[in-house]
Order: structure tokens, then C-alpha cells, then sequence
């Protein structure tokens, strides 16, 4: 953004549409983003006769006798599956699950460029909540971890508890746990720069979905006070009067909204974003896609020096360039074509490598805190600025160091299967990591992958 003084609003919104122009011509011409390729040797036929019929029956009869041998002989303890139902993808909605398998492919390609694991997308053609965690069940045999992903408020969270109860494998909810610890890390940095710590500081978070809900209870958990946060949703502040919520709550649904309700607000706001957004040093909006959610003209009713980071996906509650005319001291989006990307990517395939190298039984908001700390303390070793607060995707340390993070504090907590020493899951975590970057790479120049280019030339 500092070397584009020069362009005009129009050009802006232009650069702003070439990635899902893009998209259109790319997705189309590859026909889908990831692929399954062979890890073991062919050296000849007759190696089939090991890796299949007859060889095959001994490591299966392994198994059978100890099943924990399951993730030695088997690509178990490197795979994940990305679920989801279709009903909250990015910032379009329900639009069903052959609609967002997209997306789950995307996130299938980050889970092995940035984090070295192998992933599957599964999109299911059900709504039901019990049908999503019984198939979730019957599924999780072949896998090392489940990603849930895009499944709408309030279901997600008793799906994802249901299944936490339930699997001897970690499963979570990336639009909680995943968005809630990028967002710490840039907190962490954000606020260093204007000079101010957590615990002092107005937060207001913008939207009161799952990934709203999890950022606060995150951010509370490293610092802030709750009486100092102020939380929106559609119909305006969450607090002890919103009796919609309360009787949402007394029949089971919404009930982390109401606990909200019960522990924030202390200065007793009542009103919506803008009266939520007064007197905030600093707004985390998860919310609905603009521009214009947000108007940035009510920045000027911020603390002084603020920082606000608007994550809607595909497009921001506000136009970076919009916060800064209103003197926006730090701006984050969830975009990479703006700085300050606050997005899952920085996050779930580092912690997924930490995880399953240890073989965690669960991801637990320790683990996320420790990641993100880890994270924001890399960005500010390379030198945090008012557009660095956080690690981009191209840099690959950042992501081999929340993984040690995450194996350590697995093992400290007790959800861990393996033991393995900070230098032995550094080791891990790198070689898995970089051999992803190396092997797209190598396929890139050796023609398996053809060359974008071309297909803009047809």
C-alpha cells in the first residue's frame, strides 16, 4: 500500500477483482488443484506384490494385532480431512457443497505447500448436524486429523465438541481455532506498535459468529479484560438485555453469544457498530463481507492511534485505503494481495505439522496461543512495522517454528502419543515443509505442472 500514493481509487478496485478474474480462467484450466501421486518406489512390476496383493496382508496383519502400527504403515499420520457442509463458505453463505469444494481444494493445497500434510477434501450433501459427526466417526479411522471448515453458527460448535468427545484423533474447527490464533499473533504486534498493552486497551469485535466468538475468548485468554470488550452481531451489541439471545440460549442455541452477553460490555453500551466501535482501541471484524459493512468514517470515534483489522472474505468491511483517509493507524484484511494478512493460512498447517508429528489426541487454545506467540514473536525478530505486524506465506520459518510450538506444548499438556525433543520436531517439521516447496517446484520446471501463462494465451 505505501508505494500505491499514486492510483486512483478506480485502479485499486481493479487490482482488487484480478484475483477472482483469475480464478475464473485457472481453476478451469487445471482442473481442480491438487492431485493423489504415488510416495513409494516402482522400480519394477513385480513392487506391486509388495504394495499390494500379497505383501500387503503382513503389514495389515501388523496392524490388526497393534493398531497404533496403523501410523507406521499407513499415510495416517500425515492426512487430514478437510469437512465441510457448504453452509458458511468465505463470505458467500450456504451455497452447498459441490460449491465449495473450491475451497476445501484451496485449503487441501496450503495444508501440503505451507505445512507439509497431506489433505482430502470431503464436501457432504447433509445439513443435519448428527449426520455430519456420524460420518465424521466413520471416516476418522483413515485419517491422522479433521479439519472442519465452513460449517455455519451454532451447529459448528456442537459438532465440533461432539467430536472432540468422541474421536481418539484431534478434530477442529478452523474457522475457530485457526482464525482466533492469527488474529492473537497480529494483536500481539498490532498493539506493541501504537505502544499499548492487552490489558488496558478497548477491544470491539465485529460480528458474533464462530470465528468472532473464538477470537474473543483467545484474546481474552492472553490479556484482555473482558468489561473492556464489546462484541456486535446483526442486531447490535451483545449485553444482558438482548433478550432474543437469552431465550436463543434457553433453548440451546446461541449459548456462547449469551455468555458474552453475561461477562463483557462493562461500560454498558447500547447501540451497534458504531457505538460499539467509540472510544475502541482496537475493532476485529469477522463479519459480513463489504465494502461498506463497516464505514470507515466512523474510525474518527476510535482511541487515538487505531488499529482496526477487517477479515471478511472475499472482500473487507471496509477498503484499506478508505481506513487510512480516516487515520487508521494499523489496517489488517484477509487478503494476500493487501499487507497484514490475518488469515487461517498462517496458522492450521503449522499446527497440523506440530500435531500429528507428536501424534496429538486433541488441539487444545493452549496449543493456539502457543502458535500464536510463536508466530507474532517471528515478525517482530524480522522487524514488525505498520504494514509487517505478521509473517506472510512466502516466508517458510515461521511455519516450522509454530510447529516445534505447538509439538512442545502438546507434549506439556499431555495430549501427546510421541516425545520428541524441540531440535528432533524442528528436524520433522522442516524436512516435510520444505520438501513440499521443493517438489511443487521441481514439478513446475520439469512441465507437470503447466505453465499458468498458457492458459491466459488461449
Amino acid at each position: 500500500m505505501s508505494n500505491d500514493k499514486n492510483i486512483t481509487v478506480e485502479e485499486r478496485l481493479e487490482r482488487a477483482k484480478k484475483p477472482g478474474q483469475d480464478a475464473m480462467i485457472l481453476h478451469k484450466y487445471y482442473g481442480g488443484k491438487i492431485e493423489v501421486t504415488p510416495k513409494a518406489c516402482v522400480r519394477s512390476f513385480s513392487d506391486f506384490a509388495i504394495w499390494y496383493s500379497p505383501g500387503v496382508a503382513n503389514p495389515c496383519k501388523d496392524i490388526q494385532a497393534n493398531p497404533e502400527m496403523v501410523y507406521e504403515h499407513t499415510c495416517k499420520w500425515n492426512t487430514v480431512a478437510v469437512v465441510s457442509d457448504g453452509t458458511r463458505v468465505l463470505g458467500l453463505g450456504d451455497i452447498g457443497p459441490e460449491a465449495a469444494m473450491p475451497v476445501m481444494e484451496g485449503k487441501s493445497m496450503l495444508f501440503k505447500y505451507l505445512g507439509g500434510v497431506d489433505s482430502i477434501p470431503i464436501c457432504l450433501d447433509t445439513k443435519d448436524p448428527e449426520k455430519i459427526i456420524e460420518t465424521v466417526r466413520l471416516i476418522a479411522p483413515s485419517f491422522g486429523g479433521i479439519n472442519l471448515e465452513d460449517i455455519s453458527n451454532p451447529k459448528c460448535f456442537d459438532i465440533l465438541d461432539e467430536l472432540r468427545r468422541d474421536c481418539k484423533i484431534p478434530v477442529w474447527h478452523d474457522d475457530q481455532q485457526g482464525t482466533a490464533c492469527v488474529t492473537v499473533a497480529a494483536a500481539i504486534n498490532a498493539m506493541k506498535l501504537v505502544g499499548k498493552k492487552f490489558s488496558d486497551s478497548n477491544l470491539c469485535v465485529v460480528g458474533a459468529g464462530a470465528a468472532s466468538i473464538a477470537i474473543a475468548r483467545l484474546l481474552l485468554a492472553t490479556g484482555f479484560d473482558p468489561k473492556k470488550l464489546c462484541m456486535c452481531d446483526s442486531k447490535g451489541i451483545l449485553n444482558l438485555s438482548r433478550e432474543d439471545i437469552s431465550k436463543d440460549a434457553a433453548n440451546g442455541k446461541f449459548r456462547q453469544k449469551w455468555e458474552i452477553c453475561q461477562k463483557t460490555n462493562g461500560a454498558g453500551k447500547r447501540g451497534g457498530i458504531k457505538e460499539a466501535m467509540e472510544g475502541a482501541d482496537i475493532v476485529v471484524a469477522a463479519s459480513t463481507p463489504g465494502p461498506g459493512t463497516i464505514p470507515a468514517e466512523w474510525i474518527k470515534g476510535m482511541a487515538d492511534d487505531p488499529v482496526v483489522f477487517a477479515t471478511a472474505n472475499p472482500i473487507p468491511e471496509m477498503w484499506p485505503w478508505e481506513a487510512k483517509e480516516y487515520g487508521v493507524k494499523i489496517f489488517a484484511t484477509g487478503r494476500s494481495d493487501f499487507p497484514n494478512q490475518v488469515n487461517n493460512s498462517m496458522g492450521f498447517p503449522a499446527i497440523f505439522r506440530g500435531v500429528l508429528d507428536v501424534r496429538a489426541t486433541t488441539i487444545t487454545d493452549e496449543m493456539c496461543i502457543a502458535a500464536a506467540e510463536e508466530l507474532a514473536k517471528c515478525a517482530e525478530e524480522k522487524g514488525i512495522h505498520e504494514e509487517y505486524i505478521i509473517p506472510t506465506m512466502s516466508e517458510v520459518e515461521p511455519f516450522i517454528r509454530e510447529a516445534v510450538a505447538v509439538g512442545l506444548k502438546a507434549q506439556k499438556q499431555g495430549v501427546a502419543r510421541l516425545k520428541l525433543s524441540s531440535a528432533e520436531l524442528e528436524e520433522r517439521a522442516t524436512f516435510m515443509i520444505k520438501r513440499s516447496r521443493a517438489v511443487t517446484d521441481k514439478m513446475m520446471k520439469d512441465g507437470f505442472i503447466a505453465d499458468a501463462e498458457l492458459a491466459f494465451k488461449k
